[in-house]
């Protein structure tokens, strides 16, 4: 077995736990400070917004199923803009967003920060992507 597939599948058991324990808290939370709400991801959810794993979303000024919208519509772009490792760089569903990348493994993995804007709605998630 490759060390590869071994650090991809540790991966992503531990992000999807992690996943299924944060949307079970953010669900009971509600709104949060400054008037964003955590938008509960069942673990299917999670794992069918475009990416491998949307662990956390976050709205303001907008409902959950429009949040889930966008950030499918990014995820989506992204991928048609150079795969898993790929960028969207135009507007998705009117809105313009912008990401940031963190955690890197090397054609294995990265996590990283969306954070959507269409005048004052927002749509912000947090998610893993496998390579």
């Amino acid at each position: 077995m490759s060390v590869r597939l071994i650090w991809t599948g540790l991966a992503a058991t531990l992000l999807l736990a992690v996943a299924v324990a944060g949307s079970s808290a953010s669900a009971a939370t509600g709104p949060a400070k400054g008037g964003t709400k955590s938008c509960h991801l069942s673990a299917s959810e999670g794992r069918h917004l475009g990416t491998s794993y949307v662990t956390s979303l976050h709205v303001k000024h907008t409902g959950c199923s429009t949040g889930k919208k966008v950030t499918k519509a990014f995820h989506k772009c992204r991928h048609q803009n150079g795969g898993p490792a790929g960028h969207c760089k135009h507007a998705v569903r009117h809105y313009h967003c912008s990401e940031k990348r963190y955690d890197k493994l090397p054609h294995v993995q990265y996590d990283g920060t969306v954070t959507c804007k269409h005048g004052a709605k927002l749509v912000k998630s947090t998610y893993t992507q496998n390579i």
